[in-house]
């Protein structure tokens, strides 16, 4: 995750009046506030294959398949964006807001070197502690590989990998992903390390 901006802690209320005044997206997280990096082609790529492929997969459901553009709250503390989410409808909403979503039903991170950290640590960890979240992937872009958490009738996260041929079950929206279709020309376009492979 990026530095934290040099400024006095803000209140979660003030966070947000301030962010919807600004031209890039921030991260909250208990009162201190995070520029985000722009990312490399390839996670630009991966995380446009997967949107195009939950939305196919969700076109006869109540479920809507949304952008990096879609600001989630994770606790009254830490707001984030991730880079694809699926909200079953009816979506709800932080009181007194319109624009700060509490209840993804899947939520996808694509891993870059600089965030990954935070993305496997705190961030991780607060999707799986919102009660509407049934699948969490995270989508490697250095090798052909998907994590796929997916909550169990008991509360609890099963894990599982899946690579090369593999195709990703998420239940809980009726829709089935393939790696191969995700992964495809994603390795012709340059990585976080700045080389694209042949």
């Amino acid at each position: 995750m990026a530095s934290a901006i040099p400024a006095a802690q803000m209140g979660p209320d003030a966070f947000l009046a301030w962010e919807r005044t600004q031209p890039t997206r921030h991260v909250y997280l208990r009162g201190e506030v995070f520029a985000m990096a722009g990312g490399s082609p390839r996670h630009s790529r991966l995380a446009s294959r997967m949107i195009a492929k939950l939305d196919l997969g969700l076109s006869d459901r109540s479920c809507d398949v949304h952008t990096s553009d879609l600001r989630l709250a994770l606790s009254e503390r830490h707001f984030v964006y991730a880079d694809a989410v699926v909200v079953c409808r009816p979506i709800e909403f932080r009181p007194g807001t319109t624009d700060v979503v509490t209840n993804p039903t899947v939520v996808i991170e694509v891993l870059s070197t600089s965030t990954e950290a935070y993305d496997r640590g705190e961030k991780q960890a607060g999707y799986l502690g919102l009660p509407s979240v049934a699948h969490l992937l995270l989508v490697a872009q250095r090798e052909v590989r998907v994590e796929l958490y997916s909550r169990q009738d008991d509360g609890s996260f099963r894990f599982t990998v899946h690579g090369p041929g593999a195709q990703i079950l998420l239940p809980a929206i009726g829709v089935a992903l393939s790696v191969d279709e995700l992964y495809q020309g994603a390795f012709e376009l340059p990585g976080d390390d700045g080389e694209a492979r042949t």
